[in-house]
C-alpha cells in the first residue's frame, strides 16, 4: 500500500539527519517506535518496491546495514508509512508489504510443528499465534499471495517458492462448516481458501 502525498508535501533532503537520529535511537532491540510520536516532517523521496528492495530518490540503496537501520524504525499508520524518530517522522512509500519472507525453516515445538521465517533484513518470525500467516486473492493470476505477520502492524510478503513449499505442507481440516485447505504452525491452523479451490495447487 502506498501512502496519499497530498500536494503541498515536498519530499525532505534530511536524510543524513535522519540516519543520525535513527543510529541514536538504536538500541539492542528493536527501537520503541510505537512509543514515539514526533512532528511530522514531510515525505521522503523512498520507497519499497513489491520485491522488498529499498529506494532513495529512485535508486535502490545498497547497503544492506542502513536498509536494517531504517527497517527497524518503520512504522504504519493506518495505510501509510514512516520512518520515526524520537525528533522527526518521515513518510515513505509502500508498493506492497515492507518485508520479504526469503527463507523457512521448521522446528518442532511444544505445540508441534513451527515455520520460522527469515525476513530480507534478517529477523526471525516464528509463525504462531503472535505471528500469523494470511492469504489474499491475487485478481492478475487468481491465484493467492502470503503474508507473514512480523511486528505491530506491519508485515512481510512470501516469496512465491515459499509459498509452494507453505502449500507442500497444507493439510485439509474443517472450518465453521466448509473444508479449508491449509497450513499449521505453531498450533494454530491458518486457512488459506476452500480445499476445493486449491485442489490445483496441491
Amino acid at each position: 500500500m502506498a501512502n496519499e502525498r497530498r500536494p503541498d508535501e515536498k519530499p525532505t533532503g534530511a536524510l543524513d539527519g535522519l540516519v543520525s537520529n535513527a543510529r541514536s535511537a538504536s538500541t539492542k532491540g528493536l527501537p520503541p517506535v510505537h512509543l514515539w510520536n514526533p512532528p511530522f516532517c514531510g515525505d521522503l523521496d523512498m520507497r519499497i518496491g513489491t520485491d522488498g528492495t529499498w529506494y532513495y530518490l529512485k535508486t535502490p540503496i545498497g547497503r544492506p546495514a542502513l536498509v536494517k537501520l531504517f527497517a527497524s524504525v518503520l512504522k504504519r499508520e493506518g495505510d501509510s508509512y514512516f520512518l520515526v524518530t524520537p525528533v522527526e517522522k518521515c513518510g515513505i512509500t509502500v508498493d506492497d508489504a515492507p518485508f520479504m519472507a526469503v527463507e523457512m525453516r521448521m522446528e518442532d515445538g511444544e505445540a508441534g510443528r513451527v515455520l520460522n521465517f527469515r525476513t530480507n533484513v534478517d529477523d526471525w518470525v516464528a509463525c504462531g499465534p503472535d505471528h500469523a500467516l494470511r492469504f489474499e486473492p491475487e485478481p492478475d493470476t487468481g491465484g493467492l499471495k502470503p503474508y507473514l505477520h512480523v511486528r505491530r502492524d506491519l508485515w512481510a510478503k512470501v516469496t512465491r517458492a515459499l509459498f509452494y513449499d507453505l502449500v507442500e505442507l497444507g493439510e485439509e481440516r474443517e472450518v465453521d462448516g466448509e473444508v479449508m485447505f491449509g497450513v499449521v504452525s505453531g498450533g494454530v491452523f491458518f486457512a488459506m481458501a476452500p480445499a476445493e479451490s486449491l485442489r490445483e495447487f496441491a
